[in-house]
């Protein structure tokens, strides 16, 4: 069986991290992927895709890429499930992240910095 997905898009907002309680660092993107046809209306629609990243690379992530940041990333799709507050079941699909690639320069905000 095969499960690879590989996407090219901006993120939506800065990444977030946190750290699992086994010290893990763990961060969550999204990415903004435009179509590569258009619809019946002559626009180009685009998908935003939740994406999970792990350890190294999610501390590089978030360190180094912004809202706007183009990045690729390669990885496999994953759905899980959980019951909210309410007591509802809740499915999540999300592209669990291999590994990310930075494609655009460094913002102008982190230059500043160093």
């Amino acid at each position: 069986m095969i499960n690879q997905i590989i996407l090219v898009g901006r993120l939506t907002k800065d990444p977030e991290i946190r750290y699992t309680a086994d010290g893990a660092p763990v961060a969550n993107i999204t990415l903004a992927v435009s179509r590569n046809f258009k619809n019946s209306a002559g626009e180009i629609e685009t998908d935003f895709v939740n994406c999970t990243v792990w350890r190294r690379t999610a501390e590089n992530t978030a360190n180094y890429c912004r809202k706007g940041s183009v990045v690729g990333v390669s990885g496999r799709l994953q759905t899980r499930s959980y019951d909210n507050a309410e007591g509802t079941r809740v499915y999540v699909t999300e592209v669990v992240a291999d590994s990310v690639r930075f494609m655009s320069s460094k913002p102008r905000e982190l230059v500043e910095q160093e």
